[in-house]
């Protein structure tokens, strides 16, 4: 059962450290609640 974002945020922290960027400059745009997830890296 989904535990209120968790698993999103888990994949933007583990993005953000693929990137060697702050997990702050990502953004989830689409995709909370699916598979596919459209993520924005801030400028």
């Amino acid at each position: 059962m989904p535990e209120h974002g968790k698993a999103n945020e888990a994949v933007l922290r583990l993005l953000a450290k693929a990137l060697d960027q702050p997990a702050s400059a990502l953004e989830l745009v689409r995709g909370a609640t699916s598979r596919n997830k459209l993520v924005r890296l801030a400028p």
